[in-house]
């Protein structure tokens, strides 16, 4: 009886293991055949771990999608890459974290996969991609009817079919057609009506043309589609773009000043575009000196007005750079916003650091840091520094406080050597502190406060210890209650 049972135990295991083991119709691709695997028109590949947790969960859902997608019309191959087993490829492709998804077109790369993990998503997205990537436009009407849309508009006018600019515009649409809108046209009556001839022009959508901001924005560089595809990210907002949620990754040139309001489109498109009016002026007047400008919805970015310290119950506006944030202390206005760009170009203007009040007493084993004096403390470029980044709620930093705490004590005899902690919930610091998880610590050594290193060591005093004695810019490191270590003098 135990014997059958045990058996049968095996039986359901091994069925198991072999369904979780059975690609499907997920074609497998390895070093040897990868090239000529994604040398299709559409292909998802799948770079994946066995180990990997995640692998795991959308396996079942990829499995399915693939036996989907392969009724499709046409069909859409889905396939994997086993990457500890495969390193050149994946190495090749820039893969460091798993499940990776991208896809690939004739062979080349053309996209990150940034849909959805499940199936029936997975099927939707990829659905979408098969189709042409630029829909082709036979008349006049064609044409308006397409531009007629909330969605910015990118249209390919040329005579013919082989120009080195449509090949770009093509390549362009297929690696962009998830933010943008495609077309293109050889029609006659659609080159006279325009006065375009082998050219590409963006369209803004009708309600954010105004005579200020005059659409379209009509292409005149290389015909290369780095350069293309450059342009269309870069120019497609206007002098004063429509900052929105999901669009903000297009808006990171900087300096970028941002003007706060209710932008409603919807309810409200001749209020949205007044204020947008008068920004656009303000802009136009910065155009030679490097300012970019957008207007953004104060509630959809209430973050980051709250982060520069306003309300938002009016417009306002804040200015961004590589050093941080400054916020427009007067009521809106066209004047005051010129003022307060010009006084941002003149420097005048003091960077807006969030930061709970220094610490009237700082003298306790952990040195606390706050907005405004991160830079004093950490960035003392005579000091080592070991610095977590820490939330009030976190059960993880509740259980390291003492000893942090016992680790500060314990050095607090050298002088060269400052532990020190921050609230990363209520104060501001440097951008090269990615701090993605609570607690974070960093490495903050002297003479290269430029570089910090994160620590990725244990949590134990005596681990912290250990790498600070190995890291330290001056040693030895003078730890409480241990006896330096003197050379024997030589007999």
């Amino acid at each position: 009886m135990v014997r059958s049972l045990f058996f049968l135990a095996c039986l359901v295991f091994l069925a198991f293991a072999d369904e979780e083991d059975d690609p499907g119709d997920v074609i497998v691709l390895d070093d040897s055949n990868f090239a000529e695997g994604v040398n299709v028109d559409l292909i998802l590949v799948e770079f994946y771990a066995p180990w990997c947790g995640h692998c795991k969960r959308l396996a079942p859902e990829y499995k399915q999608a693939a036996t989907l997608l392969k009724q499709s019309d046409p069909p859409v191959p889905l396939a994997k890459v086993d990457c500890p087993a495969n390193t050149a490829i994946c190495n090749k492709y820039g893969v460091s974290g798993y499940p990776t998804l991208k896809i690939f077109r004739n062979g080349e790369i053309s996209s990150d996969y940034n849909g959805p993990r499940s199936a029936p998503g997975i099927v939707s997205y990829m659905e979408k991609q098969s189709g042409p990537s630029s829909k082709e436009l036979g008349s006049v009407q064609d044409l308006k009817n397409f531009i007629d849309s909330d969605e910015h508009t990118v249209i390919g006018f040329f005579t013919g079919d082989d120009s080195k600019l449509r090949t770009a515009f093509m390549s362009t649409a297929n690696s962009m057609r998830e933010d943008f809108k495609f077309a293109h046209t050889t029609a006659s009556e659609v080159l006279e009506e325009y006065g375009y001839s082998d050219q590409v022009a963006i369209f803004q959508p009708p309600y954010m043309v105004t005579k200020l901001d005059p659409s379209p924005f009509v292409y005149e560089g290389d015909a290369t589609a780095s350069a293309l595809r450059e342009f269309i990210e870069s120019e497609h907002m206007g002098i004063a773009g429509v900052r929105s949620t999901d669009d903000v990754k297009f808006y990171d040139e900087k300096p970028l000043c941002v003007v706060y309001y209710d932008v409603d489109y919807t309810k409200n498109p001749k209020g949205t575009n007044y204020w947008r009016n008068r920004v656009i002026k303000v802009a136009k007047q910065f155009a030679d000196d490097g300012v970019h400008f957008a207007v953004s919805d104060n509630e959809d970015f209430r973050n980051e007005v709250e982060a520069l310290g306003l309300t938002g119950k009016e417009p306002t506006a804040g200015i961004y750079d590589a050093k941080g944030k400054y916020a427009m202390s007067k009521d809106f206005s066209v004047d005051s916003l010129k003022e307060f760009v010009q006084d941002y170009l003149d420097g005048k203007l003091e960077p807006h650091i969030k930061s709970e009040p220094v610490p009237a007493d700082n003298t306790g084993p952990v040195t606390v840091v706050v907005g405004k004096n991160f830079d004093e403390i950490v960035n003392d470029d005579s000091k080592d520094v070991l610095i977590e980044f820490y939330a009030p709620w976190c059960g993880h930093c509740k259980a390291l406080a003492p000893k942090y705490d016992e680790l500060g004590d314990k050095l607090k005899g050298d002088t060269n050597i400052v532990i020190a902690k921050t609230d990363a919930t209520a104060n501001d610091y440097p951008p090269q502190f990615q701090v993605q998880g609570y607690p974070t610590i960093f490495w903050v050594p002297a003479g290269n406060k430029s570089n910090p290193q994160r620590y990725e060591g244990g949590r134990e005093v005596s681990d912290f210890l250990k790498f600070i004695k190995d890291n330290a810019t001056n040693k030895p490191v003078k730890v409480e209650g241990e006896k330096s270590k003197k050379k024997k003098k030589e007999l």
